[in-house]
């Protein structure tokens, strides 16, 4: 009796616009049997789903994990091993802060084939749609991607290598810990007026983008409210986002006027 191998796709969905789907994360999706997904899957993108594919919802948000990891990863060898062809769907790409690499190793101890779909990770999404750029060569040669929530719930971060001059911070998942965040960094050697933007929900037609410096930036959020997903950029290249959203307004005034509306009143 031959045993029906089933396969699990490990995709990303990217950060929000589900345009900036890759073609191959559509195909898969279309030949899905099931869709194991996250929170921050919009259902624009998972109407790209087959019809016929069994949807699993296994979002996490902070504090709050309905569903443990790891009995997402029981699922997805217990579907797989019923011979089921599985997407795993996360936002964003899922070897950045995405559980892609912990997944990935449960499959390959239980004997399950996978294949990783790489997706538009948060920080791109926000360089192309907030007008921050992650890197210019008057303003960072580098760019560094952190996460302020750790696996055990700190946000203890390398704090002198982030203040580094001349380079990019993107912290991911960095609201909560949006303050601590700040004031490290000036403690650590950053200039108190280093520009910096929590961005919410990039890409989408919700993206709100809160300007200020690591001084002004922690009330300006509190005024404003907003609500996961949201990244912080913090460097020199955040001050370029009133001359990059004025030339895109100009071709894209719609969509581009919104996200261009950053909440700087003092």
């Amino acid at each position: 009796m031959t045993t029906k191998r089933g396969m699990v796709y490990i995709v990303g969905a990217g950060p929000g616009d589900p345009e900036l789907l890759t073609l191959k994360a559509v195909r898969r999706l279309r030949e899905a049997d099931a869709v194991v997904h996250d929170r921050l899957v919009t259902p624009e993108v998972l109407a790209y789903a087959s019809p016929r594919a069994e949807r699993y919802y296994v979002g996490k948000a902070r504090g709050e994990h309905p569903v443990p990891q790891e009995e997402i990863n029981e699922l997805l060898v217990r579907l797989a091993r019923a011979g089921l062809r599985v997407v795993r769907l996360k936002g964003g790409d899922p070897h950045v802060f995405g559980r892609g690499g912990e997944e990935a190793e449960t499959l390959v101890q239980a004997g399950i084939p996978f294949e990783v779909v790489p997706g538009v990770t948060a920080a791109c999404g926000v360089a192309a749609c907030a007008g921050i750029p992650l890197t210019h060569r008057d303003y960072a040669h580098a760019c560094v991607f952190v996460t302020a929530c750790l696996k055990d719930g700190s946000a203890s971060l390398d704090w002198e290598m982030l203040a580094r001059p001349r380079q990019t911070v993107v912290v991911y998942m960095g609201l909560a810990a949006l303050e601590q965040v700040c004031a490290q960094l000036i403690a650590h050697g950053l200039a108190p007026g280093t520009p910096a933007a929590l961005v919410e929900r990039a890409t989408t037609p919700h993206q709100q983008v809160i300007e200020g410096t690591l001084v002004t930036l922690a009330a300006r959020v509190r005024r404003a409210a907003p609500e996961p997903p949201t990244l912080l950029v913090v460097g020199e290249v955040v001050r370029l986002r009133s001359k990059l959203c004025a030339s895109e307004q100009a071709s894209q005034p719609a969509r581009q006027a919104k996200a261009c509306a950053a909440l700087s009143a003092d």
